[in-house]
């Protein structure tokens, strides 16, 4: 039996990743009415298989991308000034070697090759200088250091190294909590008055006078339902194009290009906390980053993947690719053997035509079809990095639909939690220690980490660890448990011990299995 509700929404937006839930927070804020529906958790898909980075794209320089650069070095700072709990500062160490080499693919690579054709590929280490000039000073830095030199023959960061790479560049850039990035959009949406359905499928969305009509189904309880809105948002990632042509049944002449990126984490390769941006003679980059404090995370492939229903795999040939990329700057050869976990995920880039999926644009487009009635606004590409401006962007579009509506909000603003200076986070790190002595610093670091001062509500009066209930392992505990489900949609254990946190890297196959038998049992 399918219900049809009275109430008709401003906006109902079909996809729960980080698009999706910026769309939400910033249209809730403005006023309007917002429905979102996610067909499985928040952050399930792209969202949560990123290299965690709020970064510039240092790489697309190349692909001469400036305003896309731009924007994204702005808005390192902009983000990290509203959630300096999930993103902070991280410093990036380039090493630097005669055989670096372009993709032949990129503008500069065919320029240079052009204009220096003795130079065979290889980059050279001024125009290496001059695209750090660049990425220190297209975005108005303030917060983030500047670039430097290193000399890796005496600097700490060489030491891990091959004894051949004898210098280094270091710049700046950020670290980002990509999945606790997605749900503190949602739950600052939904204090903003947005109504979030997770497990929810939307079966298919029809105009109907100047309403869209939406059936959705619970896929817990396999209820449908119809409900109304004035305007459709398609922000379904790698499912926008399936989306278009089989839910909405519009025309569009815009494609998506689906584009695989893997990562393998390993055990920890090195003792400092800075990253690593290694350069490809193939003309690809990978980062080394530290990850969860005992591991290092390495990626990303780029392989094109045209089958949006197919879940993402780190391949053999991946894995041994990331392995093989790595061994030539690491002194310590790494192999599969140190492999502890993978992960990959499927960016849906805008389909520009690139003869590769590295070449491929990463900037978004967003297209309004209104031509049969109520209009729908399908979002294509985009980077984690300028979600927050693709969202300001899509409110543009919208406003052309709804009048009197009120102007950007977002920028400054803070995430839940994140209501302290950029600079703060070890004061409340330490006060969270100080007033739960029972805490260890790997604990209270944690909690700061996830929740910022939010912490201090789950831990609530506790005196003892005793307090917070049952510890399901890794300090994971009821109260914690209870917090996930009732305030950040987690519905199972893999949503809170992958996406909430990653404590599935330390926990067993039992103690996540009890997690899942606690939620089903509450």
């Amino acid at each position: 039996m399918t219900v049809q509700t009275d109430d008709v929404a401003d906006l109902f937006i079909i996809g729960g990743g980080i698009n999706g839930c910026g769309i939400a927070r910033d249209a809730a804020g403005r006023g309007l009415s917002v429905t979102l529906a996610e067909m499985n958790d928040l952050a399930s898909a792209t969202s949560s298989a990123s290299t965690k980075l709020f970064h510039g794209g240092l790489r697309y320089l190349e692909y001469f991308e400036f305003r896309l650069v731009r924007e994204a070095l702005i808005e390192r700072e902009t983000l990290l000034r509203a959630m300096p709990h999930i993103s902070w500062p991280m410093r990036f160490v380039l090493p630097y070697h005669e055989d670096m080499r372009f993709d032949s693919d990129t503008p500069t690579s065919r320029l240079l090759s052009t204009v220096m054709p003795w130079m065979r590929g290889r980059r050279p280490a001024w125009l290496i200088r001059l695209g750090l000039f660049m990425y220190d000073h297209l975005g108005g830095r303030k917060i983030l250091p500047g670039t430097s030199s290193l000399d890796l023959r005496s600097a700490p960061e060489g030491a891990p190294l091959k004894s051949k790479f004898e210098m280094a560049y270091e710049y700046s850039d950020c670290w980002i909590e990509d999945s606790r990035l997605v749900v503190l959009n949602a739950r600052d949406a939904e204090a903003r008055g947005a109504n979030f359905m997770v497990r929810t499928e939307v079966l298919s969305a029809e105009r109907v006078a100047d309403l869209w009509h939406v059936t959705i189904r619970n896929k817990g309880t396999d209820e449908t339902r119809v409900v109304r809105a004035k305007m459709l948002i398609n922000a379904g990632g790698p499912w926008v194009g399936d989306i278009i042509q089989t839910k909405i049944r519009v025309n569009s002449r815009e494609g998506v290009r689906l584009v695989r990126g893997s990562h393998i984490v390993t055990r920890r390769l090195f003792d400092h906390d800075k990253c690593y941006f290694f350069q490809g003679e193939d003309g690809r980059i990978i980062f080394a980053i530290p990850y969860e404090r005992d591991f290092t995370l390495i990626g990303t492939t780029d392989q094109d993947h045209p089958n949006p229903s197919e879940p993402p795999v780190c391949t053999e040939v991946e894995q041994e690719y990331l392995c093989t990329f790595a061994t030539k700057y690491f002194e310590q050869p790494i192999t599969r053997d140190d492999i502890v976990w993978t992960y990959s995920g499927v960016r849906p880039l805008y389909d520009d035509g690139a003869s590769s999926a590295t070449a491929a644009t990463r900037d978004y487009t967003l297209k309004v079809d209104a031509t049969g009635g109520a209009p729908v606004l399908n979002v294509f590409g985009g980077k984690i990095t300028t979600y927050r401006r693709l969202a300001e962007s899509a409110m543009e579009k919208v406003a052309e639909h709804f009048s009197d509506l009120p102007g950007p909000w977002t920028a400054g603003v803070s995430l839940p939690g994140g209501d302290f200076p950029v600079d703060g986070v070890q004061d409340v790190i330490a006060g969270l220690e100080a007033d739960y002595a029972f805490l260890d610093r790997a604990w209270a670091e944690r909690l700061v980490r996830a929740y910022g001062t939010e912490a201090r509500t789950i831990l609530g009066d506790a005196q003892i660890a005793e307090d917070l209930g049952e510890d399901f392992g890794a300090n994971l505990t009821s109260k914690e448990l209870e917090w996930l489900v009732e305030k950040e949609y987690a519905r199972s254990a893999e949503d809170i011990v992958w996406r909430r946190n990653k404590l599935g890297l330390r926990l067993t196959q039992d103690q996540i299995a009890h997690i899942q038998d606690w939620i089903e049992n509450r």
